[in-house]
């Protein structure tokens, strides 16, 4: 059975390179450009892995994390060019696995 992880960033560029990658590594790859389509994604795929960026448009990494764990423990690795401190101690506090 394929395992699927999704892929959720607003540069194109970056989800096709990682579908790409991880789809030639027999994993089953659902993609969104930003948080509320990815909730929207992951309630009807389930995927077994989030890679996040956190900047994006209509709804951050942030808020898509803070409303996802209220529904599923889906381990998470944020995939993002925020590098402060604060930034990565909040996205584990909010539920990401990896930074």
């Amino acid at each position: 059975m394929s395992r699927t992880i999704l892929v959720v960033d607003d540069e194109k560029r970056i989800t096709s390179l990682l579908k790409a990658y991880l789809g030639g590594q027999g994993f089953d790859v659902a993609t969104a450009a930003n948080g509320k389509e990815a909730l929207f994604v992951a309630r009807q795929e389930k995927p077994d892995l989030i890679i996040l960026d956190l900047m994006m448009p209509e709804m951050d990494g942030y808020e898509f994390m803070r409303l996802h764990r209220k529904e599923r423990e889906t381990p998470i690795i944020l995939l993002t060019a925020k590098m402060e401190e604060d930034d990565k101690v909040l996205g584990l506090e909010l539920g990401a696995d990896d930074y």
